[in-house]
């Protein structure tokens, strides 16, 4: 995750006009792989790792992401509950957590679907997002990074998909971004889906589809998405763009439920 341009606040109502529903990818219908939540106590060990620590995360975020933690990540009601915390824990004023697929579930190609209902307030960053699994283009942004859903508290009606590349990134004014306007990110649930073929990455809520990356075969700084990524799951606090007007502290604690995951290839 890393910080929005400032063109996207803008982009998002221009964008927003002219969604269209788009049907189901014909080629992706063999279900990989899936957590249904199903079952109560710590996510499945089969499915999920765990990043941890309080560095910052190279955002400058304020959390310290916990290992097997209940508190901040359990299955609950047929729902996964992924929870920020203010709380002094180690050196951090905050916990959360960071679920990750990595060695458990890594994909090239295909559609994933997360059913989600967001946190809400100033501060937070939750995210539905996919990293490389062996970095094999180098360091970020250079092995690519797919943002599934990226919301921050201050805009609490915009929810945004992103992808970065060495060509394509923030910190040389080049980042490629979509964004939709929903009202209700945080009092009901909606399905954040990519479609991830050799020649693009589409992005959908609910279904319908609001932005597009085209794979423009000029090699691996424009289109790394040609190796195996895991997904990630997680609520940062603060950092450079979910913190650029700071924390409010009488929010918390804040979380976000996950209905389901599904992969399809």
């Amino acid at each position: 995750m890393n910080e929005m341009t400032k063109a996207c606040r803008i982009s998002i109502l221009a964008l927003s006009c002219f969604i269209t529903t788009i049907s189901f990818g014909q080629e992706f219908k063999k279900l990989v792989w899936s957590d249904e939540f199903n079952y109560k106590g710590l996510p499945e060990e089969k499915n999920w790792g765990y990043d941890t620590g309080s560095h910052g995360w190279g955002n400058n975020e304020l959390q310290y992401y916990t290992y097997k933690r209940a508190e901040n990540a359990r299955v609950k009601k047929g729902k996964l509950v992924i929870k920020a915390i203010k709380e002094n824990y180690k050196n951090a004023k905050y916990t959360s957590a960071r679920l990750v697929t990595k060695n458990k579930g890594d994909w090239k190609f295909g559609r994933i679907d997360v059913k989600a209902k967001l946190p809400a307030g100033k501060g937070m960053w939750p995210a539905i997002w996919m990293l490389p699994t062996k970095w094999e283009y180098g360091g970020w942004p250079k092995s690519g990074e797919i943002d599934i859903m990226e919301n921050v508290g201050y805009l609490p009606d915009s929810v945004y998909g992103s992808i970065h590349t060495g060509k394509y990134n923030h910190a040389i004014g080049t980042q490629k971004t979509g964004g939709l306007l929903i009202k209700d990110l945080a009092t009901n649930f909606h399905v954040y889906s990519v479609e991830w073929r050799e020649n693009r990455i589409d992005f959908f809520i609910d279904n319908k589809k609001y932005y597009g990356f085209a794979n423009d075969k000029t090699g691996s700084e424009a289109w790394p998405f040609d190796k195996d990524f895991h997904l990630l799951l997680n609520i940062a606090v603060g950092g450079n763009w979910g913190g650029k007007f700071g924390v409010d502290d009488s929010i918390f604690p804040q979380k976000m439920e996950i209905d389901y995951v599904r992969v399809y290839q």
